[in-house]
């Protein structure tokens, strides 16, 4: 049951991610410099970076589920509390420390710290589920 509950977490979180950067594609791709012509020229056709954020969050879903277990987090609530916790208070925070070294632009940061967020939270909900 284990991976299952980490696999159902990774692929609700994955179709968030999908959710959240088509909403938000001309912001996103104006904050990170990347144009239309790229991504319609075979940046957007590459499989690798969809293949690899897939991988990534089964690992993300499955060290949550580690810690949540180890933490006695055993309900949908708890679960979304703490995936909140671990995207705004661990994940966010380094993403915006890199992006302010990386001279990002402050929109990207939102909008990558919010996915990060919104994410841990959904997949601390779907673990809590289970």
């Amino acid at each position: 049951m284990e991976y299952v509950a980490v696999l159902v977490a990774a692929a609700v979180a994955y179709a968030f991610g999908a959710f959240w950067y088509m909403t938000l594609a001309k912001p996103w791709m104006k904050a990170s410099g990347i144009t239309k012509e790229q991504v319609e020229g075979g940046a957007g056709k590459d499989p690798i970076p969809f293949i690899i954020s897939a991988l990534m969050l089964i690992v993300v879903a499955g060290m949550m589920r580690h810690n949540f277990a180890q933490s006695g987090i055993d309900t949908a609530v708890k679960g979304a509390m703490s995936g909140f916790g671990i995207g705004a208070f661990l994940a966010t925070p380094w993403i915006v420390t890199t992006y302010a070294y990386g001279m990002r632009p402050r929109t990207l940061t939102l909008i990558d710290g919010g996915y990060v967020t919104i994410g841990c939270t959904i997949i601390g909900l779907v673990l809590g589920l289970f």
